[in-house]
Parts: structure tokens; C-alpha cells; sequence
């Protein structure tokens, strides 16, 4: 299925339970193949991303059986890897191929990490700089700048590194990497991102210490496998708490979805801007804070977003767009740069989608200024190959005057597989 057409909903009522998280579902496989013994994982995601994942420790020989309820990994512990016998393919996801470099860069053999072509076009030289720093032998197109990235591992040391970026991506590699370093690492953020390989790491037994933007690694200790309970994907989520708030009459609850307090931005956001959104039967599970989320309809006010809200919420600014082009008054998002070197430049292609949406708005370099309106008009736009754009393009068409056609939608699939069957059980009559 390439395009979809998606019309107006009356409302969207009941209870839905999203896809299990992204990122700690790539972590659980990353870390329970080098741990020694079994982990089990329940509640893993599916999706094309975490599927490459997958694939790629597969071929460096780790045994991993998916009975479709549980995902059991024997792990071969920390030097149990085995040099792949073809290039590892990471499709269009940025976190497998930022968190396996910073992991292959420490393991003693040959690797060539690759991707899809959108995937070749993302920087990795966020990566590729500190990894040498401590040691890494990494070169790939424009200076290491692009993938493919070709990895000569082993020897690394221990480094202290001051991050131009709050990105988890580069975070995760570095501790990875950090591992097999002798001594201790620190890695310092201009501001906190999402926290799951911290919480992951003392799961399976590593030494780690954390202190507001910083985050230390002790290399060398041998971590042991765990049962890790996958909660939903709160970026998944965020299209049908968006898509509640925004289509008059809804009232929907949305079953045990992580609230990590690195990733709940899009919450207070929402909140900000007068969406009613309750934390319902607050929980923990492996470690990873989870609640039930109860949503009504709401009339939203435009808000100003910056500052340290920024990284917390940097994964659902495409549906954080749809409500604010329905809010009361103009949304400004700004420090929000990183927004550029996501699946495609997200900025610039919401800007245009919500434009041809029939949205008034200005594009700056770090953000946008959006003018809320009373509805989307109807029209035909594409995904920009982005996951996330086709999904917060189809929840505004439950707010259109006649109905939006979405292009090029397959990409939906890297994340959300069952999305438009889940919209069409919770939106009567849109799909």
C-alpha cells in the first residue's frame, strides 16, 4: 500500500494499546547478545528497525529465537561476538547503525555498517569523531561523515567527552564503546537526553553512574542476562493523544505506555497548551517507568517550546506540528536544530506539508512559527520517506474539511506497523 485516503472522525472513543518502545526494544537485543546467558524479552517491537537490529547480531553469530510472544537471546557475553561475513545492512534505522558502530568499534575484527538511502544521507560524524578519539579505526564517505562506515575494532581507552548535541544515539554509542575501554568514561550533554540505556545498562549488571547532563561508564565488568518487559512506545502514542485532543467528542485511554521522564516532554508540551491528559495506575516495569493515558478532547492554546523541553520531546515535533496548527493563537518552536538530521530534514517537510494543508506559518532555522487554524483543508501530500511524517499527516485529516490523501506511506511500517489499522478501530468512518 503506497497512498491511503483518511476523512474527517466524528470522534475517537475507547481503549487502544500501541507497539512496544523503539528504543528499548534495539537495546534490549544489543545488550542481552553481549551479556552471558538468556534474556527474554516480551513486548518487543516488531517494526523494520528493531528487525535490522536484530539481523545484524544474528550475523555476528548470536542465536536469537522470536516465538512472536517472546524474543530469547543467548547471549555470548562481552567477547562473544564473531566477525560478520557480510556487510550489516541497518536499513533506514539511525539508532542501529550510531549504537552498533559504537559497538563494533570496540570488537577485535572487520565490520561495514550500511543502511537504505535515506539512512546514507544522515550524519555519523556525531559518531565517528569520539569514537576515535578513543581509539576507533572508522572511515566512511566525506571523511566519516556518511555511511557506509567501514570499522577496524579493539583497543579502545577511556574518554571524557563534552557532546555538542543532547542525542541519545550518540550517548548509547559512546557507552557501548565505553565497555571495553579501560577505566571510565564520561560523557557530558549540553542537556539531558532520553535515559533508556542508562536504566538498560544496571539492568544487566553495568557500572554506571549519572548526575544530571552527565553519564559515567566503568569498562571492563561482565554484564548477565535479564527479562526485560517492553513497555508501549510513547512516541507511538503521541499521534493517538494528539488525534484525541484534537477531534471533538474524543475520550480515549491508551494502555501501559513508557512515561520515562526523558521522553514525556510531548506530555507537558500537550499540557502546555491545555490538552487534558491524565497518568493513570503509574507503575514500574524493568526498570522503565510505565502509566496508563486517559485523553480527552480538548481546546488547544498556542505555546512557546524551547530549551531542555526541546530533547525530551524531539520525536513527536511532527505531531506536537498537528496540534499547534489547531491551537488558539501562534506555536513557536524553537532550539530545535536537530529536528533537521532526522529520517528527512522534519522541519522543512511539515513546513511544506502543513502549508499544502492550508496552514499559515513561518519556517526558521531552529523551528517554526505556526498560526493555528479552525480546520486542515483537504489535499494530497507525501511522507518525505518519514515514518513519523505520514503518521502525523494521517491524524490531521481527522480535522479536515474533506479529507487527506497520504502518499507514500510504507515508511510507517519502520515503526507502527498495525497504525492505520489501529486508527481505523478508534476513528469510525475515517479509514
Amino acid at each position: 500500500m503506497k497512498s491511503i485516503m483518511i476523512m474527517p472522525a466524528s470522534s475517537l472513543r475507547g481503549e487502544i494499546a500501541v507497539p512496544g518502545d523503539k528504543s528499548v526494544s534495539h537495546r534490549s537485543i544489543m545488550l542481552g547478545a553481549i551479556a552471558r546467558g538468556i534474556t527474554r524479552v516480551t513486548g518487543f517491537l516488531r517494526g523494520e528497525d528493531n528487525m535490522a537490529t536484530m539481523r545484524a547480531f544474528r550475523l555476528m553469530g548470536i542465536p536469537i529465537d522470536d516465538d512472536g510472544e517472546t524474543v530469547t537471546i543467548t547471549g555470548k557475553g562481552a567477547h562473544g561476538l564473531s566477525e560478520p561475513s557480510d556487510v550489516i545492512d541497518c536499513g533506514n534505522s539511525g539508532t542501529t547503525i550510531r549504537l552498533i558502530t559504537g559497538l563494533l568499534a570496540s570488537q577485535p575484527f572487520f565490520s561495514v555498517v550500511t543502511g537504505d538511502q535515506y539512512l546514507r544521507k544522515r550524519p555519523m560524524k556525531r559518531i565517528v569523531e569520539p569514537l576515535t578519539l578513543m581509539g576507533g579505526r572508522i572511515c566512511g564517505r566525506s571523511n566519516g561523515s556518511l555511511a557506509p562506515l567501514a570499522i577496524n575494532g579493539g583497543g579502545l581507552k577511556s574518554i571524557s567527552y563534552n557532546s555538542p548535541v543532547s542525542s541519545a544515539q550518540v550517548k548509547s554509542a559512546l557507552m557501548l564503546a565505553a565497555l571495553y575501554a579501560d577505566g571510565v568514561s564520561v560523557i557530558t550533554e549540553p542537556a539531558p537526553s532520553r535515559d533508556h540505556s542508562e536504566r538498560m545498562f544496571r539492568l544487566f549488571g553495568a557500572k554506571v553512574q549519572t548526575s544530571a547532563n552527565m553519564v559515567s561508564v566503568e569498562g571492563g565488568g561482565e554484564l548477565l542476562g535479564a527479562d526485560i518487559s517492553v513497555p508501549g512506545d510513547i512516541s507511538s502514542a503521541a499521534f493517538f493523544i494528539v488525534a484525541a485532543l484534537i477531534t471533538p467528542g474524543s475520550e480515549l485511554l491508551i494502555r501501559n505506555v513508557g512515561v520515562n521522564p526523558t521522553r514525556t516532554g510531548v506530555i507537558e508540551i500537550l499540557r502546555l497548551m491545555g490538552g487534558n491528559i491524565e497518568l493513570l495506575d503509574e507503575r514500574d516495569s524493568s526498570g522503565e517507568p510505565v502509566a496508563d493515558i486517559l485523553v480527552k478532547a480538548s481546546d488547544l492554546k498556542g505555546v512557546y517550546v524551547s530549551g531542555d523541553l526541546i530533547p525530551r520531546a524531539i520525536d513527536e515535533f511532527p505531531a506536537i506540528c498537528i496540534a499547534a496548527a489547531l491551537a488558539d493563537g501562534v506555536t513557536s518552536i524553537r532550539d530545535a536544530r536537530e529536528l533537521r538530521v532526522k529520517e528527512t530534514d522534519r522541519i522543512s517537510a511539515m513546513a511544506s506539508n502543513l502549508r499544502a494543508l492550508g496552514i499559515d506559518l513561518d519556517e526558521v532555522e531552529d523551528g517554526m512559527d505556526i498560526k493555528g487554524a479552525e480546520r486542515f483543508s483537504g489535499g494530497s501530500v507525501g511522507s518525505f520517506g518519514d515514518h513519523r511524517i505520514a503518521m502525523s499527516i494521517s491524524i490531521a485529516a481527522l480535522a479536515s474539511s474533506g479529507g487527506i490523501k497520504v502518499n507514500d506511506i510504507e515508511c510507517v511500517s519502520t515503526s507502527f506497523p498495525d497504525f492505520f489499522q489501529l486508527l481505523a478501530k478508534t476513528a469510525a468512518g475515517a479509514l
